[in-house]
């Protein structure tokens, strides 16, 4: 037997695993590094999370994804050369947090490696084509294997769309393992650079997955709209240097833009049926020039104005999709994760509309800025020792 196919059958039998997982999301903040302890597997799973930590990329950096990201057209060039390059930068950031943590390569069985998104292409994006859905994330993790020396698990997101999903979101399938209640009725809502939530109904644990049944009373994932994404691109657009309304400071000092918020939500992406999925492909500078033009606002909207209109955009496109999907029943506690969890503003319309404090994933041991870290090391863990769904995650051998 090949010596690496061997080292994976004994990982797979421990009784535990260690394993890295690594999150790096539309706002370039930098690379999540959550490392994870798993015993067992399916909801059988238990989970410590270890360390974590977000190493931040360098403003050059930033640029450089920047230049490639959300683009239909885009240097390939530069698409190739970052593809290896990404994967050991990782790489060098995993080997600075293991000489920082006073661990070497062989305490970690395994890294779970999203990559980088550079393209998200839903098919109800594109209804003229026949490519069906499609997804790019880079940063290959051959590269990343052999500079840390660890088997490595990425490209997550292409067994999804193999089995006839959109590659996105992900995240019900560990929140189901990590975050069922026999009793309590939750939403795991993260707030990224798009948003989106998981319903959880009570006791969904003994329950059969469905990757299709949205009905209140079945688990479910989907993206709601923009979480972030188009307050931060608006802010680096007007505010050179910067890279999110920090505090929601230009937010607070403007006024919704009734007939710009009208134009915002006229799209088919809030008429089309759940699950979904989207991202800065379409909600981007462009979609809001063009709700600007339809509303007539383009020059009667300040710039803070513009921003308090996207925070209640953000919020009502959570919102609604809540609403939508689950029939208005409010019988159910919202936790909350990802970045825009800090937005004041946002989260103000959420409890508003909802009644009801947001809950931190940290109530359900899980840090929420790691969360989506952790859940990709629970996906390299099903792929390992669980059962034969999802088995997301192609492997790379460090030799």
């Amino acid at each position: 037997m090949n010596p690496n196919i061997r080292k994976l059958c004994a990982l797979a039998a421990k009784p535990t695993r260690k394993i890295i997982g690594l999150m790096s999301g539309t706002s370039f903040d930098g690379l999540d590094i959550a490392l994870c302890t798993f015993s067992g597997s399916g909801f059988d799973t238990s989970l410590h999370l270890d360390r974590f930590i977000t190493k931040p990329y360098t403003q050059a950096f930033k640029e450089e994804l920047k230049s490639i990201f959300a683009k239909s057209e885009a240097n390939l060039e530069k698409i190739t050369l970052l593809n290896a390059y990404i994967g050991r930068y990782y790489a060098t950031l995993i080997n600075q947090c293991l000489t920082e943590w006073k661990l070497v390569a062989e305490d970690i069985d395994l890294i779970a490696s999203h990559g980088q998104s550079i393209f998200h292409s839903p098919k109800h994006q594109r209804p003229a084509d026949n490519y069906g859905n499609a997804t790019l994330q880079i940063g290959d993790a051959d590269h990343l294997a052999v500079a840390t020396g660890i088997i490595t698990l990425s490209d997550f997101r292409q067994k999804h769309i193999a089995a006839g999903g959109e590659g996105a979101p992900l995240a019900v399938y560990g929140d189901r393992l990590l975050f069922s209640s026999k009793t309590e009725n939750r939403i795991l809502l993260n707030i990224g650079g798009i948003a989106n939530f998981t319903w959880l109904p009570a006791k969904t644990a003994t329950k059969k997955a469905s990757k299709t049944d949205n009905r209140s009373e079945n688990s479910f994932s989907t993206d709601t709209g923009p979480g972030n994404t188009l307050m931060d691109q608006f802010i680096q657009h007007t505010s050179p240097g910067e890279y999110y309304d920090k505090d929601a400071a230009l937010a607070a000092r403007g006024t919704i833009n009734e007939p710009l918020l009208q134009a915002l939500f006229d799209h088919p992406f809030f008429e089309a049926g759940f699950p979904k999925t989207t991202g800065p492909e379409l909600f981007n500078l462009d979609y809001l020039s063009a709700a600007l033009e339809k509303s007539g606002q383009t020059d009667k909207t300040s710039p803070a104005d513009i921003m308090a209109t996207l925070a209640r955009f953000s919020a009502g496109s959570i919102i609604k999709a809540i609403s939508t999907t689950l029939d208005g029943r409010n019988d159910f506690e919202i936790y909350i994760s990802g970045g825009g969890m800090y937005n004041p503003i946002v989260r103000q319309h959420l409890e508003t509309h909802f009644a009801q404090k947001l809950r931190s994933t940290a109530l359900l041991d899980v840090d929420p800025d790691a969360k989506e870290a952790v859940l990709f090391a629970l996906l390299a863990n099903e792929a390992v020792a669980g059962t034969p769904a999802p088995s997301m995650g192609k492997i790379s051998f460090p030799q």
